[in-house]
């Protein structure tokens, strides 16, 4: 396992491994104790995009680690592949640093630096996938459902970068995925094809969130308005009506099923205050656990 861009490029095996060390360094970190594996090592944070969770949980991980990790902005460096080729930002950065982080708008930009790269390539999110999000997500699932096999999503919204890796999790780990969108913003029928492939029937699609959250232990959300996207607000807004995570549609799934955002949440639009701050919600111990698996991810790459 050099590198880290997709769940999906990763095995069942290599996946529960890192699972289960997000457990143990999660459980060490809280009792007070560190592992310095990352002592003397650095890793380069490269972003095209603004971010709250990836840049501070990925920062807090190195330096948990004994490790420092370097930020470097679009203009630092003229543009990912704009002033220089990425494949010679790959090169550079590999006799600097001793893993790169790229938070990046097209998916081809991690997949080139990790090409070119002799150090590892973590995908901190494109516009295609969202790996450590992902993952974060599956361990919050398995510490409150218990379980992973058999647990149900009801995904209600946007077929996008977060649904999409989100997808090949369950299909990796025995989950069932149900996403409900409105036409035209389905998730794209090839990513669900290659996880019915690793799984049968581990996905499926529909236009209707009451049918999706019929049986579900997650409902889960995400903003109808990427970055990037700002441009067709209005019209997102409007076509996404009918799939706002409400109390409403809360009611149609069991009492029990946990809310799941992987934030920043747009409150009134994808889903409403009241069931954000529902004693259902376990949006902020996603956003906590964007830090125990990322620890897992650099020990693992990196160690």
């Amino acid at each position: 396992m050099k590198d880290f861009l997709s769940i999906n490029d990763c095995s069942v095996e290599e996946l529960e491994e890192l699972l289960k060390l997000s457990g143990q360094l999660k459980r060490l970190y809280e009792s007070g104790s560190r592992d310095l594996c990352l002592s003397g090592k650095t890793l380069a944070m490269l972003f095209e995009k603004p971010s709250l969770r990836t840049r501070i949980s990925f920062e807090v991980a190195m330096s948990d680690l004994g490790g420092d990790a370097i930020y470097v902005k679009p203009e630092d460096i003229g543009g990912i592949g704009k002033r220089e080729p990425i494949k010679d930002i790959a090169r550079v950065l590999s006799r600097y640093v001793n893993g790169i982080m790229a938070r990046t708008f097209e998916h081809s930009t991690v997949t080139e630096l990790a090409k070119f790269a002799t150090v590892p390539v973590i995908n901190a999110l494109t516009d295609w996938l969202h790996p450590c999000q992902a993952m974060a997500d599956v361990l919050t699932i398995e510490e409150h459902c218990g379980k992973l096999k058999g647990v149900k999503i009801a995904y209600v919204g946007d077929g996008n970068n977060v649904a999409r890796s989100l997808v090949f999790a369950c299909a990796k780990l025995g989950m069932k995925m149900v996403i409900a969108g409105p036409d035209g913003y389905e998730l794209d029928a090839e990513t669900i094809e290659k996880a019915n492939q690793i799984s049968a029937k581990a996905v499926v699609q529909t236009n209707d969130p009451a049918e999706a959250v019929g049986g579900a232990n997650i409902i889960y959300t995400d903003t109808w308005v990427s970055m990037g996207q700002e441009a067709e607000k209005e019209k997102r807004i409007a076509d996404f009506a009918g799939f706002q995570v409400n109390a409403g549609l809360v009611k149609k799934a069991p009492a029990d099923a946990k809310i799941m955002h992987c934030l920043p949440a747009y409150r009134g639009y994808e889903i409403t205050d009241e069931v954000a701050e529902s004693a259902n919600s376990i949006m902020f111990d996603q956003a906590e656990n964007r830090l125990h698996f990322q620890r897992a991810l650099l020990k693992k790459l990196m160690g």
